[in-house]
């Protein structure tokens, strides 16, 4: 006999969010301030940290915690039992040959499916291809509990839309995109978003849509980010200054907003490969993503060699020079140094032999030491570096005067500007 669909009503589930990085936190806190609510993480630390009011992503306050009076913590899988709708919001990588890595994704499904009980409801939020849902997690659901999918257990997609580091657009701000593998489920996993969602909903017909809604959001800032950042090396070459250009063209209505720079993080740097797989998987060879995706990647290198070039025409010496680093994080006033291309630009002036100080008070110490061999410094000596780049406008370097930042640096050195934290006179490259 079909297991009966679960009840229409958000009251009668019990939820779970599996996976309490900078997604899952935000999620399971917000719905504690509504409802009762299990966090769930395999790492034992992580859940040390928040029972003791901490989260090291900074993404939540000891205020936040606290006002979630309905979520409680554990490491254990079999806390889950009580549940009987699970949201999982792990990470999805990409490995050394920028392919998708699925692993921690099906790990999780594995776990939510050994107590998968008849009636309950998977849902994820974690980025993917479209059908990565119900042609790779939905199978191990079935393998792992026995049951049938839309018999005996449902699924809904809605995809993720934190942006880490930002105040002023929080879960609730954002409009949720929703969907399920049955439209009655897609009512109710829309339902269930509207009680923490402010800003409101939109369901997608089907989770392959919403699937697809998610990855080319992030792909589509790619590609406008890649035109900017080639822009400004056509403009280089030109001796125009990039800035003063898109600043005349923005006077039109339409001209889109957008700036050259460096492209890192979990998503705008990740998740097109997963978009440009599944066309590949399907013969069609998405050649302007990938070379989006090439020209970004290269930024890091176009960086090196520019203030390479700068400091020769300078005649300052390489080999030997001094260059602080203001800023390594991928974005500003965020602790994350996933994928952060200011690492690959560290490590490729250490190629150089030069001295590098790295001072961001945003970085954890102990990641910054094990990915550049370097422990960021608090207070720089003034007057000793050849060069300085602003790469992250942190607060904290946005509110400095110009003339302090100016003062780290020796008189005949080289101010590398990334951000535009500074006035243009007070800087000597800009991209």
């Amino acid at each position: 006999m079909p297991t009966p669909l679960p009840a229409l009503n958000t009251s009668d589930l019990r939820v779970a969010v599996i996976g309490l990085g900078y997604v899952g936190l935000p999620l399971a806190v917000t719905f504690g301030q509504q409802r009762k609510v299990l966090g769930f993480d395999i790492n034992l630390e992580r859940i040390d940290a928040l029972l003791q009011g901490h989260d090291v992503t900074l993404e939540t306050s000891v205020d936040d915690l606290s006002s979630a009076w309905g979520l409680r913590f554990s490491a254990d899988p079999d806390s889950l039992r009580d549940c009987n709708c699970f949201i999982v919001t792990v990470p999805t990588p990409i490995d050394a040959h920028k392919h998708p890595d699925l692993g921690p994704l099906l790990r999780a499904s594995e776990t939510v499916g050994r107590i998968l009980k008849p009636g309950d409801l998977v849902i994820y939020e974690s980025t993917v291809y479209p059908g990565a849902t119900e042609e790779e997690c939905v199978p191990v659901l079935e393998k792992t509990s026995g049951l049938l999918f839309n018999r005996d257990f449902f699924c809904g997609y809605s995809p993720e839309r934190i942006n880490p580091g930002d105040p002023t657009r929080r879960l609730g701000d954002i409009i949720k995109v929703t969907s399920g593998s049955t439209p009655e489920i897609g009512d109710l996993v829309d339902a269930l978003y509207r009680e923490i969602i402010t800003a409101g909903t939109h369901k997608a017909s089907s989770i392959r849509i919403a699937e697809a809604a998610k990855v080319i959001e992030n792909t589509q800032r790619d590609l406008n980010i890649a035109l900017m950042n080639e822009l400004s090396m056509i403009f280089n070459r030109m001796g125009l200054e990039t800035r003063e250009v898109l600043a005349a063209a923005a006077t039109k209505w339409n001209f889109l907003p957008f700036k050259p720079g460096l492209v890192g993080g979990h998503c705008i740097g990740v998740d097109p490969y997963y978009l440009t797989h599944k066309a590949q998987s399907l013969g069609y060879d998405p050649e302007m993503i990938l070379a989006g995706r090439r020209l970004n990647d290269g930024m890091a290198d176009y960086v090196v060699n520019q203030l390479i070039k700068a400091l020769i025409q300078r005649k300052i010496q390489i080999h030997g020079a001094r260059i602080l680093v203001m800023g390594i994080t991928f974005k500003e006033n965020c602790p994350d140094l996933r994928n952060s291309k200011m690492i690959d630009v560290v490590r490729g002036l250490q190629e150089y032999q030069i001295g590098v100080d790295i001072m961001d008070p945003w970085a954890p110490k102990e990641m910054t030491q094990a990915l550049c061999g370097l422990t960021p410094i608090t207070e720089p000596l003034k007057g000793i570096y050849d060069a300085l780049i602003l790469a992250v406008a942190h607060d904290e370097f946005s509110r400095m005067k110009p003339e302090i930042i100016q003062s780290f640096s020796k008189k005949e050195r080289v101010i590398f500007d990334l951000k535009e934290v500074l006035p243009q006179e007070f800087s000597d490259l800009r991209l």
